[in-house]
């Protein structure tokens, strides 16, 4: 864990210090997911396509969602499989994602309200940064993978975007705009969200899997990232 995140680790409030939801009169934050929440698709089955296994990749993408794989080990595993790609793979990754309907909506009001929004994700800066820069994200974090003469070495460099790393960025973000946790909300689909959903003022299961959809005190089951706004005063 990096010092610049550990002074946050025992900050989860419990859940009775919130007695209303966020609210759009006042600034706030809201940090998402990418794979299936900001974005329709998953990167890394995308990759995994590209790289002639999507479906072994796949199947370790589902269990790790669900939680039945300690989602670092299950990154490197399926990283490891795309060793050899030339990165001209992120060109044509790129123009087959799409963004989630309403997304850009969502990202739009809650700037018009003063609201700042960020996204952490399991997946790789080389595609995030442009998903980021186009719909003026104000925060992101993700994975970057190791290059070396233009190919994919199958490796991750630096710390792993996990379910912790999600959940201090989330209180790092907070800290940076100055504003209280009750006055954040977290989305996200999987597993590795959870920690960052019920640290939130307000945490939302966004189309997710059962054990997410447990876990979370939200949930929207439409695949319209507008229906956010409903949950906010």
């Amino acid at each position: 864990m990096s010092e610049e995140y550990a002074q946050f680790v025992d900050e989860t409030p419990s859940p009775d210090q919130y007695f209303a939801p966020p609210t759009l009169s006042k600034p706030g934050l809201l940090v998402m997911d990418v794979d299936s929440t900001l974005i329709d698709e998953e990167v890394i089955d995308e990759l995994g396509e590209a790289a002639g296994c999507g479906e072994r990749i796949a199947e370790v993408t589902e269990r790790a969602m669900r939680g039945e794989l300690e989602f670092c080990e299950a990154l490197r595993a399926r990283v490891a499989l795309l060793e050899g790609l030339d990165v001209s793979v992120f060109d044509a990754v790129r123009e087959r994602i799409h963004f989630t309907t309403g997304a850009l909506e969502l990202i739009d009001t809650l700037h018009e309200h003063g609201w700042k929004v960020g996204v952490v994700s399991g997946g790789f800066h080389e595609v995030v940064d442009h998903l980021a820069e186009e719909a003026h994200i104000d925060y992101w974090m993700a994975n970057r993978l190791e290059v070396v003469d233009g190919r994919l070495t199958g490796r991750v460099l630096g710390e792993i975007v996990c379910k912790t790393v999600k959940l201090h960025a989330l209180r790092e973000w907070a800290r940076r705009c100055g504003v209280p946790m009750a006055q954040t909300v977290a989305v996200g689909d999987g597993a590795n969200d959870i920690p960052m959903i019920q640290a939130a003022g307000l945490g939302i299961a966004f189309c997710a899997k059962p054990k997410t959809q447990l876990a979370a005190p939200a949930a929207i089951n439409e695949r319209d990232l507008r229906l956010v706004l409903d949950h906010l005063d």
